[in-house]
């Protein structure tokens, strides 16, 4: 993870937190437990930054969905 993908992943932590009603360490700890910052915004940084950012929030909704979790 380079530091431009770093701030992404922190910057869509907040945002997600801010959308659902969270505290960012909740959301942290759903990403981390889908494995959604290693293997979803991490490896398509160059593709999702430049996605507004409720289309990102839809697709993390989308990806922890599948994995069966809900927000």
């Amino acid at each position: 993870m380079n530091d431009q993908s770093f701030s992404f992943v922190i910057y869509m932590i907040h945002a997600c937190a801010n959308k659902w009603g969270k505290l960012p360490s909740e959301v942290y700890v759903l990403l981390t437990k889908a494995d959604c910052i290693n293997k979803y915004l991490v490896p398509h940084f160059d593709i999702l930054h430049t996605q507004s950012t409720n289309a990102v929030i839809d697709d993390i909704v989308q990806y922890l969905g599948v994995r069966g979790i809900k927000v």
